[in-house]
């Protein structure tokens, strides 16, 4: 997948608008249709999308990320292009019209235009569904991408942002279509696992990434299984400084300095304060016992 950060003449794609924030299932669903329409009709896909959510510019408040990065999720898909573009104050301004017309139409001349069912665009949101169906005179095709949902509830970026918060990673993890990641580099932390028989690798939790809940957790790295703790490590610290600490299953390989994935699979308990070490030991034990069943 080629990325461009400014506009570029690219024509006769197959696009899919949206910030994409989670790539969810619904969001897979739209862009999905950008994809298989290229490919049946020998042409090229492109995601239309901004660097930053469009509400850092208009309330200087950014909402928390659900992905340290889309770009490797929409990939996956199949998109040949992706156009990350500065929600600056020249396209804000742009009402409905002149961005289809001065933006989508002049620079990509599409066969085809997919997007959500909520999508909005243009200034004042004055732009959505209803106004790219009417304007498919000017030569692409329209595909509107109803809602996606699961046990009838909708899946959005917002849903899944309350299930992450809550720590209902599964229910989350299911509206992602794919588990909640993180990924970082292993750094040395205070090396107090080894002193109790669980040796962890340790990562800084990413800035603007959605917080999860103090607690320990079912993950799986590239390595095999694990439990992740994600806490101030209440029985055996007294810092109150948040870290990050995976033990991985039957593994000793020394991976300092290297990229470490996490996936995140349920949550299996709150972070606590034990009364003793070997408390803690014991209820580290029980929680490995569960992830080997």
């Amino acid at each position: 997948m080629e990325i461009f950060n400014r506009l570029n003449e690219n024509k006769g794609l197959s696009l899919a608008l949206g910030y994409f924030d989670g790539v969810h299932s619904g969001h897979q669903k739209v862009i999905k249709s950008a994809v298989d329409f290229a490919k049946e009709n020998a042409t090229k896909s492109a995601v239309i999308t901004f660097k930053d959510h469009p509400c850092c510019y208009f309330y200087g408040v950014c909402p928390k990320y659900i992905l340290q990065s889309r770009r490797e999720k929409i990939e996956a898909l199949g998109v040949d292009f992706m156009y990350e573009l500065d929600f600056d104050k020249e396209l804000c301004s742009l009402s409905a019209d002149e961005y289809l017309k001065s933006v989508l139409i002049k620079y990509f001349e599409p066969k085809a235009i997919s997007t959500g069912f909520n999508h909005n665009f243009g200034a004042k949101k004055s732009g959505n569904a209803g106004f790219l169906r009417e304007n498919q005179k000017l030569g692409y095709k329209y595909f509107e991408i109803e809602p996606q949902k699961l046990d009838g509830e909708i899946i959005s970026s917002t849903a899944i942002r309350k299930y992450l918060s809550e720590g209902n990673i599964e229910r989350a993890n299911d509206m992602l279509g794919g588990n909640f990641k993180i990924q970082g580099k292993v750094i040395k932390g205070e090396q107090l696992g080894r002193t109790i028989g669980f040796k962890t690798a340790n990562l800084t939790y990413p800035n603007g990434l959605i917080d999860i809940p103090f607690g320990v957790y079912e993950t799986k790295t590239q390595y095999g299984k694990a439990i992740t703790n994600f806490g101030i490590k209440p029985t055996i610290s007294d810092k109150n400084e948040p870290v990050l600490e995976t033990h991985i299953l039957n593994f000793e390989k020394d991976i300092y300095g290297t990229d470490l994935d996490i996936e995140f699979v349920r949550m299996l308990r709150k972070e606590q304060k034990f009364n003793s070490l070997d408390e803690l030991k014991a209820q580290i034990a029980k929680d490995v016992k569960s992830v080997t069943k």
